[in-house]
């Protein structure tokens, strides 16, 4: 169950102290894209999120959009935010995770990964071992495969609630 425990839980993007993660010495950001960054059923970014991105690389973040989402769903992020990415990165399988350890050159505990989901960004960046930050979606909307995610999720999130390991509302960093 504890695959399933992220390291850090704020309410959104938004509440996540990034000082404190730079005095942690994390120095890459690994973003999910849908439903952290953007609501899945949008094709436009807010403006909250570029000024985000911007305010991270400033300083001193590596940010990466690291999303399960296709290649032309990412691509207008990608050129939107001025970010690298890495599509239908197939969370939580550990091939491009792999990757993205590899090509941003940075060691484990230096990495994070940002999502809204526990069984794809949580388990596979606690697998990969890197730092996880799950988030509340923007949204609740979404396809069957989102929903059908959602519904597994819950239970997940009762069991580690039953442990007194993880409470959904209950924020920590």
């Amino acid at each position: 169950m504890e695959k399933y425990l992220p390291d850090i839980y704020q309410k959104s993007i938004y509440t996540i102290d990034y000082s404190k993660l730079l005095s942690r010495g994390i120095k890459c950001i690994l973003f999910d894209l849908d439903n952290t960054l953007v609501p899945t059923h949008e094709n436009e970014a807010p403006t909250k999120a570029k000024d985000l991105i911007i305010s991270l690389k400033q300083k001193g973040f590596k940010v990466l959009i690291f999303s399960n989402s296709p290649k032309r769903r990412v691509k207008k992020f990608q050129k939107y935010f001025g970010l690298d990415a890495i599509h239908f990165a197939c969370k939580p399988f550990q091939n491009k995770f792999k990757k993205a350890i590899k090509d941003t050159g940075y060691n484990l505990n230096e990495i994070a990964i940002i999502g809204d989901q526990i069984l794809t960004d949580v388990a596979g960046g606690n697998k990969a071992g890197i730092t996880t930050i799950l988030v509340n979606p923007i949204s609740n909307k979404g396809h069957l495969f989102f929903k059908v995610g959602r519904f597994i999720e819950r239970k997940k999130i009762k069991k580690l609630r039953d442990k007194d390991l993880f409470c959904k509302g209950r924020y920590y960093d």
